[in-house]
């Protein structure tokens, strides 16, 4: 009997957890990434922008971002944490560096969990 009544509060608790990420949609580069990185990032990451200057990273497209800068990649597919791109988005580099640059506002943590997620699925050109 108790065995029964611990199966039921198992059941109870893992079905609801697993049906959670049942709705979850993959994150889409040009539906979810894209428009973030235009809103924050791609003034100063363009042709004639202070941040391509500085870095020679260009977000202009995916092809572009994924090339990184001299010192290496931003985005490493499906390594969130090794992706430079969300050290800097998240502050977590030295402030001078961090990204969007001095008095821009800094992006918005559920936007940085969509890009997140983009790179955690594995980044790709969706």
């Amino acid at each position: 009997m108790l065995k029964r009544i611990f199966a039921g509060v198992l059941m109870l608790t893992a079905v609801p957890a697993l049906l959670v990420g049942c709705g979850t949609e993959p994150a889409s580069f040009s539906r979810d990434v894209q428009p973030i990185l235009a809103e924050h990032c791609l003034s100063c990451h363009q042709p004639g922008g202070a941040g391509l200057q500085a870095s020679g990273l260009s977000m202009v497209s995916y092809e572009e971002l994924m090339k990184g800068t001299e010192g290496g990649a931003m985005i490493i597919p499906g390594d969130v944490e090794g992706s430079n791109l969300v050290v800097l988005m998240e502050g977590r580099a030295d402030p001078s560096i961090s990204m969007p640059h001095g008095s821009m506002d800094p992006v918005p943590s559920e936007q940085i969990a969509i890009i997140k997620q983009w790179i955690a699925e594995g980044a790709t050109n969706n």
